[in-house]
């Protein structure tokens, strides 16, 4: 593979801006490849180069891509003068983008034929054997279960009859996966989790990967727990508090949205430990921050004869900047999988997720060997 599609939902947002502005200073020399676990030294396997990647996607917003990166400039998420000199590239990008499905505007199966229809169009416009669907759209509440979700036969007559029931992110899935592409969820969003969509998927022969991009605050905690696990140190509580800002706490602010996140969150400590913890993770909206978040965490653990100690730290980062290499590393990763055979859920893939899909594992250091081991399988 040459070259392959990136379909970003959400592409003129944060992430898929950052994305797509670095894959294009990378190819054109203007900025290492940091942050890109796939191009680390010694990293195995035989992926589409970064300058392979071409852009496109779906979105519900009319700001163009060049601005959209001006604006990230100006927020320091990306160096100031590259959107000028990347600008005719960002365009070309800009020009790939179309409209996104906004619920309630008319039935879902036509939505999902035209969303197909636009990928199919990109894919042989650019001579593309592989498209990977990447959802880096802003986070839904968690669905409400239906047992029409439960048959790929049942939902797909439920559709054709006018139903409007699945949620944006699995409507996208949906038409990923009729499209004949790989899908990664970026969010925590339903996406590709229902049972019709994981038969789907096995139908057409496709991969997919998720839920929930590891970042910041949550790639710590399964960096650290496991070392209370492993040192025999009982984690008597685990609490944290995220302030952020920009669009991404803006939805946030919502609480059924915020539920879906603190719930994709506070798994990943229970799930290391083996056990529940008292103590959650709690997110406030703080307009002034823009595209910055800033994490704080409290820790009690208990030592040799009961001894009650203490941890706590603090994470500050912008999200777009850490999540932006995770999107171009896993689009390279699902398509080499796809051209492999793979189909359905990839767990090989947890390392970048607080929700992995198909495995309970979450400490870090066993996420990023089965990673390796993935690669060197997919070479």
């Amino acid at each position: 593979m040459d070259k392959v599609g990136v379909w970003l939902i959400g592409a003129r947002g944060s992430v898929a801006t950052a994305a797509a502005a670095g894959a294009l200073a990378i190819r054109a020399g203007l900025a290492p490849s940091q942050g890109c676990v796939t191009e680390s030294s010694g990293f195995p396997g035989q992926l589409v180069p970064l300058a392979g990647l071409i852009f496109g996607g779906h979105d519900i917003t009319g700001i163009s891509l060049r601005k959209r990166a001006e604006q990230l400039s100006r927020a320091g998420v990306i160096p100031p003068d590259l959107p000028g000199l990347i600008a005719s590239d960002l365009d070309a990008a800009d020009a790939e983008i179309r409209p996104g499905h906004v619920p309630g505007d008319g039935g879902q199966a036509a939505a999902a034929a035209r969303l197909i229809g636009d990928i199919a169009d990109f894919r042989a416009r650019h001579r593309l054997a592989r498209v990977v669907v990447v959802n880096v759209s802003s986070t839904e509440p968690p669905a409400d279960p239906r047992p029409e979700f439960e048959r790929l036969a049942d939902l797909e007559e439920l559709l054709a009859t006018g139903g409007d029931v699945l949620p944006p992110s699995a409507l996208y899935a949906y038409a990923a996966f009729h499209a004949g592409c790989g899908y990664v969820e970026f969010t925590p969003s339903t996406g590709p989790t229902l049972p019709a969509l994981a038969e789907l998927a096995a139908l057409r022969e496709v991969p997919y990967a998720g839920r929930d991009g590891k970042t910041g605050e949550t790639l710590v905690k399964s960096a650290l727990a496991p070392m209370f696990a492993d040192r025999a140190l009982r984690v008597r509580s685990w609490s944290g508090l995220n302030l952020l800002g920009g669009g991404d706490g803006a939805t946030l602010s919502d609480p059924a949205t915020r539920s879906s996140k603190q719930l994709s969150k506070d798994q990943v400590v229970a799930g290391v430990l083996g056990e529940p913890v008292e103590g959650q993770t709690h997110i406030d909206y703080v307009p002034d921050l823009g595209e910055w978040k800033t994490a704080w965490d409290h820790v009690t653990f208990e030592g040799f004869l009961g001894v009650r100690m203490t941890l706590q730290f603090t994470w500050q980062g912008c999200d777009s900047a850490l999540a932006a290499p995770l999107v171009l590393d896993l689009a390279r990763l699902v398509a080499r999988a796809h051209e492999k055979g793979r189909r359905g859920a990839l767990p090989e893939l947890g390392y970048f997720f607080k929700n992995p899909l198909g495995t309970d594992e979450h400490a870090l250091a066993a996420q990023y060997a089965r990673l390796r081991a993935f690669a060197e399988e997919l070479s």
